[in-house]
């Protein structure tokens, strides 16, 4: 099928107009993420069943036509494995894309496959064999060749195909609810940042640390964060995680004391020494009292094993009678997420205002009661 490249504003409101009164559109992006904090969107490929788009986000200021139809509630976008999508579109454009009906997800309820690569699942359905060849390209660099435009163009092409199949199987068995509340959780935890201030919970191997330390390695934590969010630049290209363990760790009270740290570069070290040992200095005159609490270990609390085989063989069994992989109904991730949520003292989820999957949504009907009933049976419930 032919493709339009939309480079003008005129052209984008065109189509975004003719877009908004189809039922469905398939909507896929292209981007590229080396270096940066955050995505930068390249290419963004829609097909509303007429006409097939390929928008240039490079060429076009003003991208609010695009915006409009995103957030139109009335047409279903439909994607696949739409987790990175939803991060790009957040943070290009500000604006989450409503209502989501994911294929792989999709494919995962109707036992499909737990995490189907798109390629595979139109070979599965369709009989098609995609090139994969364009995959890794730079979709910032201009001008696009007609491979990269083709390319992209198949990524929507086939996924509006695949959509009424899937969308009747899966209203067959009355889960097309479960399909948007999925998307919406998702959607939810790309839009909220964890305050910069509880940045060191996510850092490997804090619980190794206490005291000074620990508050050293909180305030290098949320400077980090907040040097890559300015910057827009990966957290580990500001300095790496295990660098800043070990200054937390050390507490170095001289440049040759940075420079010496394992795994620390020679521009990370003259770059930043000056900034890591003011901090050192900052951490040193604290007092006690602002020191924060030791952090908590799931495999360490007594109930944990326990809790975890528990709620694990209850999501076995609800998966089995659903016919799902149980890695859909509840994850590893999943069950320790919600015991931390409830026995931590200070817990990510909970400081975002967010609630654990498994006692949310279509989970929650599923499971929550029984779930919280484990919980609680091995541990005290915050």
């Amino acid at each position: 099928m032919q493709y339009t490249l939309i480079t003008t504003f005129d052209a984008l409101q065109s189509f975004c107009d003719q877009a908004s009164n189809a039922s469905a559109i398939a909507v896929d992006t292209e981007f590229v993420r080396t270096r940066t904090l955050y995505p930068k969107l390249g290419l963004i490929q829609i097909f509303d069943g007429t006409s097939l788009v390929l928008v240039d986000p490079l060429e076009i200021e003003d991208l609010s036509p695009l915006v409009e139809l995103l957030a139109n509630p009335d047409v279903v976008k439909v994607l696949h494995s739409c987790s990175e999508d939803l991060e790009t579109f957040w943070h290009s454009l500000k604006v989450i894309p409503t209502p989501i009906f994911d294929s792989q997800f999709a494919a995962c309820l109707l036992n499909k496959g737990a995490t189907l690569g798109y390629a595979n699942l139109i070979e599965l359905m369709l009989d098609i064999k995609l090139d994969k060849g364009e995959s890794r390209t730079d979709w910032i660099a201009r001008p696009l060749s007609k491979e990269q435009c083709q390319y992209a163009a198949n990524d929507v092409l086939y996924l509006l195909q695949i959509y009424p199949q899937l969308s009747e199987q899966i209203a067959a068995l009355g889960r097309t609810e479960w399909i948007y509340q999925e998307m919406q959780q998702l959607a939810l935890k790309k839009s909220i940042n964890l305050p910069s201030e509880l940045a060191y919970l996510n850092i490997k191997n804090n619980w190794k640390l206490s005291g000074i330390s620990l508050y050293l390695l909180k305030i290098l934590a949320k400077w980090r964060i907040e040097q890559a969010r300015i910057r827009d630049l990966a957290l580990n290209f500001v300095v790496r995680e295990s660098n800043l363990v070990e200054v937390a760790r050390t507490l170095p009270s001289h440049k040759g004391a940075i420079f010496a740290i394992d795994g620390m570069t020679p521009q990370e070290a003259r770059i930043h020494s000056d900034a890591l040992l003011s901090m050192v200095e900052e951490a040193k005159v604290a007092p006690i009292e602002v020191y924060p609490p030791p952090v908590e270990r799931l495999m360490t609390h007594k109930g944990f094993k326990k809790a975890s085989a528990e709620i694990r063989a209850l999501c076995q069994v609800k998966a089995d009678q659903l016919e799902i992989p149980v890695e859909v109904l509840g994850s590893k991730k999943q069950i320790q997420q919600l015991l931390k949520y409830h026995w931590h003292q200070q817990d990510e989820l909970r400081e975002m205002g967010l609630k654990p999957d498994l006692i949310k949504g279509w989970r929650g009907e599923l499971l929550g009661d029984e779930a919280l009933k484990i919980v609680g049976k091995y541990g005290e419930i915050r």
